[in-house]
């Protein structure tokens, strides 16, 4: 296998705190062209957009270092609003736009239907953000997942109720009342599933499972469920917008349970913290890695972080750019030791790629089994403590202590 070093994937982050702009549009004779297919408009445009960003920032950084295949990289955005567009437009960036291989997306529904696609053409695709199992459970050859799937986060949802709270309340894990809210796509099915399984495997009482149309529920029912039958724990997995009504919800009936537990995506937004308001501290949420993170664990967020702030004019919204800009880089690796623009050489480069661990700027390894998944990367336990998103276990990983109960502290 192809070994990677710590410093190359670290190292360059000086080059990229650097750089200056976009490099210029070339035409496509002259360019290596890249496919980026995530939702740029629609509810999930934000979200989208900040995964965008860590690609671009690998992009222009690998730019800067003379390119890929001996020549710039030229990111061609596909807009993937909704499954049906993903797939239209992964076919223009392979057809028309001749892309050599496509990134993207952070959400599950539109990943399984541009991966089937892009598998259906044999063209390379490296999903960097979104978590469902099945996407990689088909099997796929062109397939390459970096991020963790939605078993690990539930599983780690799971764990930090029996060995965290549980304990820090004097209570016996087995004796809290715990529920399962989802919005009911991909993405919040997989993650509910692998909750419930952990839940089941660990003894503990699945008080309530729930799932809902992100756009089309009603919070006020469910919350007084919720309270009806006295849930202690519930582990939402939503997106910004549903969140940002399930907390509404709670306020206005002066409920809360005594601890929620987020699976990434709207519940690692600054965004979202903003908008909720004080009653988000203390909420619990399983993601990549953050901000705020033991630097011994990630070496590179701090740098990274200086050249998002240069590059955008801002913090990185969520710590998804930076999984995004770890995944790319390994990527371009692989693309560049392929050695030429051909597409069985790059599946075969980036099926070869062997990463250790903490070798990466976000503390991930890279080593993809034989479905496409990525087996060193590990989400992290992250709480909202002082508007801030700050890692409270595992303990390598950690800067601040698990906080038991949410709300302000003070």
């Amino acid at each position: 296998m192809a070994k990677t070093a710590r410093r190359p994937l670290l190292g360059g982050l000086a080059a990229m705190a650097a750089m200056a702009g976009r490099a210029a549009a070339q035409p496509a004779g002259e360019t290596t062209r890249i496919g980026a297919l995530f939702p740029f408009t629609g509810p999930l445009a934000l979200l989208g957009d900040e995964h965008f960003r860590g690609l671009e920032l690998a992009a222009e950084e690998r730019n800067a270092a003379g390119g890929l295949l001996g020549k710039p990289i030229r990111l061609v955005r596909g807009d993937a609003a909704d499954a049906a567009q993903a797939q239209a437009e992964l076919k223009r960036l392979i057809g028309p736009e001749r892309a050599l291989a496509v990134f993207g997306t952070c959400a599950s529904p539109l990943s399984f239907a541009a991966t089937q696609a892009a598998e259906l053409q044999g063209v390379p695709y490296v999903e960097l953000g979104a978590v469902a199992d099945p996407i990689t459970d088909r099997g796929f050859r062109f397939l390459f997942r970096i991020c963790p799937r939605a078993t690990e986060i539930g599983r780690l949802g799971v764990e930090a109720v029996a060995d965290l709270l549980a304990p820090a309340w004097g209570k016996p894990a087995e004796a809290l009342k715990i529920a399962v809210l989802h919005e009911d796509s991909l993405y919040g099915q997989s993650v509910a599933a692998a909750q419930e399984a952990q839940l089941k495997a660990r003894g503990l009482t699945l008080a309530e499972k729930l799932g809902y149309p992100a756009r089309g529920i009603e919070w006020a029912p469910v919350i007084q469920r919720m309270r009806g039958i006295g849930a202690e724990v519930l582990l939402q997995t939503g997106y910004q917008n549903d969140i940002l009504l399930l907390y509404r919800g709670m306020r206005e009936a002066g409920w809360m349970p005594r601890m929620l537990v987020g699976a990434g995506a709207g519940y690692s937004l600054t965004d979202t913290a903003h908008a909720v308001g004080p009653d988000f501290e203390g909420t619990l949420n399983v993601d990549v890695p953050q901000s705020e993170v033991n630097d011994r664990l990630a070496p590179g967020v701090k740098p990274f972080i200086e050249a998002y702030r240069k590059r955008y004019g801002s913090d990185p919204r969520s710590g998804h750019s930076l999984s995004n800009l770890v995944g790319a880089r390994a990527a371009f690796d692989a693309i560049q030791r392929a050695a030429q623009p051909d597409r069985e050489r790059i599946r075969a480069a980036l099926a070869a790629t062997d990463v250790a661990e903490g070798a990466t700027a976000n503390g991930w390894g890279i080593r993809f089994d034989e479905k496409g998944q990525n087996q060193r990367a590990r989400p992290l336990l992250l709480q909202w403590q002082g508007g801030r998103q700050v890692a409270v276990a595992p303990g390598d990983a950690a800067v601040a202590p698990l906080r038991a109960r949410m709300g302000v502290v003070g």
